[in-house]
């Protein structure tokens, strides 16, 4: 009985002792629940804000806001080629930058017949190097630009592991996804910080949210465009000029090494006519987003996601898309 009544006696004492660290406990996870609750109430309010908000609203004057000119690289396809519609489609003149003349003159005809604007070309290869930028400055200095959108960009035939990727092709990724958009800011931003007015997008990539196996070098240089436009942006906003990073997922493009069950969802994989239709509303309202609004849900699962996971995941997808690009070589 002594034993009972001393086994109670120290229950009631070791209680006593741990009610106060119970209470702080309590009090720490009820404000974890209330941050992350918050958190998630403010990433929907974003998501309705960038994504639905602007849809009911007129369209917002890119000409008055930016300036009459946009430039736009990579132009004669995929998400550049559809975003030089859009803004052809609002009014502004544009200048067409790629490497295919044939394409280039094409499109040329084609937005200047369908929304009477002016439009230029510049035929330019951007794995050539420093040489191409004094022929592009040179187009360009008699121009007013209100609006650069750096969309050229070179990808991997198919997921490789780093020591399987030509020295070739690295420096392709160096001088197109780094240097271009890099050197073309460099280009056009005085002029619009002599205006006080302009607007830069950079478009980057979803492989940029985490390291990405087998596809380094390229995750690694759309993060350097992540990084490159944040910094932009705190330099250039007290200047008139918005930088926005534009971080894409996965896009209907004609791009083929990066297929999967996913594109037969048009809501989820969108054409690059209806995610440039979504992304340039969100211009001049976020300065990082994804542009589209199904994109913004799988960013904010990577925002969460621990870093191993997200790589686990990348190597599992890009093992299949690397086996099923080898086979359909064979």
């Amino acid at each position: 009985m002594a034993a009972v009544d001393s086994f109670y006696l120290l229950y009631r004492e070791i209680a006593r002792s741990c009610n106060c660290y119970m209470e702080a406990l309590a009090l720490v996870g009820a404000w974890y629940t209330a941050r992350k609750s918050i958190t998630i109430i403010c990433d929907f309010y974003s998501l309705i804000r960038l994504h639905f908000i602007p849809r009911l609203v007129s369209r917002a004057d890119l000409i008055k806001q930016y300036g009459r000119w946009a430039v736009v690289s990579g132009a004669t396809d995929g998400i550049g080629k559809a975003y030089a519609e859009e803004l052809a489609s609002r009014g502004l003149n544009i200048v067409l930058i790629s490497q295919n003349e044939e394409k280039l003159h094409k499109l040329s005809k084609t937005l200047a017949e369908t929304y009477k604007v002016e439009t230029e070309i510049i035929v330019a290869d951007f794995s050539n190097g420093r040489g191409i930028y004094l022929l592009i400055r040179e187009a360009l200095q008699d121009r007013d630009i209100g609006i650069l959108v750096n969309n050229v960009g070179v990808f991997y035939p198919y997921p490789q592991y780093f020591t399987q990727v030509s020295e070739e092709k690295l420096w392709d990724i160096i001088d197109v996804n780094i240097a271009a958009a890099s050197l073309m800011v460099h280009i056009v931003l005085p002029g619009m910080v002599a205006r006080r007015k302009g607007a830069i997008v950079n478009i980057s990539s979803g492989s940029c949210c985490k390291p990405t196996p087998q596809m380094t070098a390229y995750s690694a240089s759309k993060a350097y465009l992540d990084h490159f436009s944040r910094a932009l942006q705190y330099e250039y906003a007290s200047k008139g000029i918005f930088v926005q990073s534009l971080i894409p997922f996965s896009v209907a493009t004609n791009v083929k090494a990066c297929r999967s069950f996913l594109h037969g969802c048009s809501w989820l994989v969108p054409s690059p006519k209806v995610y440039a239709h979504h992304a340039i509303a969100t211009l001049g309202i976020s300065k990082r987003t994804t542009g589209y609004w199904f994109h913004s849900i799988q960013f904010l699962f990577a925002q969460y996601m621990p870093e191993w996971l997200w790589a686990w995941g990348a190597n599992i997808i890009n093992n299949s898309l690397r086996h099923e690009a080898l086979s359909h070589r064979l």
